[in-house]
């Protein structure tokens, strides 16, 4: 019996990273304060073997501009979640490339940021918070972003074209 688990989760551990695939989770602001920031959301996500949702990248739908999040950070990220909040996965949001920027516009004045997020699932909402850490080292909520399912693309979003065919926002 012995030998079998561990010929089962040698198999599994192998066998996970190869079957995990890419997908593309499209989102639609559902409210005035989210739609204020954003228009909709793409999460480019990694789905396992046994279909948990893993986040690696949020792309903006409507605009140019995508950044890597990844998994993991301070548990005083969700000690500051508003009362009643259910999502605890919590993803850095990496200050490389539109990151910084990410960062600005949902937490100003703060040096790091994180978006908690709850479980992502295949035509469900999804409720997210920003939560940033400011320069004197107190972490405080910056806002709840709540989005509606739009559905899953193939491939990320194609670059907003102008009138030319440039992409907008270069």
């Amino acid at each position: 019996m012995r030998s079998l688990v561990i010929a089962v989760l040698a198999i599994v551990s192998v066998a996970g990273p190869a079957t995990a695939e890419t997908r593309y989770l499209a989102y639609d602001a559902s409210d005035r304060v989210t739609q204020a920031l954003t228009r909709g959301v793409t999460l480019e996500a990694d789905r396992g073997l046994f279909g948990a949702i893993s986040v690696r990248r949020i792309i903006s739908t409507s605009q140019r501009g995508a950044a890597d999040i990844r998994r993991g950070g301070p548990d005083a990220v969700r000690r500051v979640l508003p009362t009643g909040s259910t999502e605890t996965s919590i993803y850095a949001i990496a200050p490389e490339g539109d990151g910084r920027g990410l960062t600005r516009a949902l937490c100003p004045a703060a040096e790091e940021a994180w978006l908690v997020l709850g479980r992502v699932r295949l035509g469900r909402p999804l409720t997210l918070h920003a939560v940033g850490r400011w320069p004197d080292g107190a972490y405080r909520h910056c806002v709840q972003l709540s989005y509606s399912w739009r559905g899953e693309w193939s491939m990320p979003p194609a670059p907003t074209l102008d009138d030319s065919g440039a992409p907008v926002g270069r």
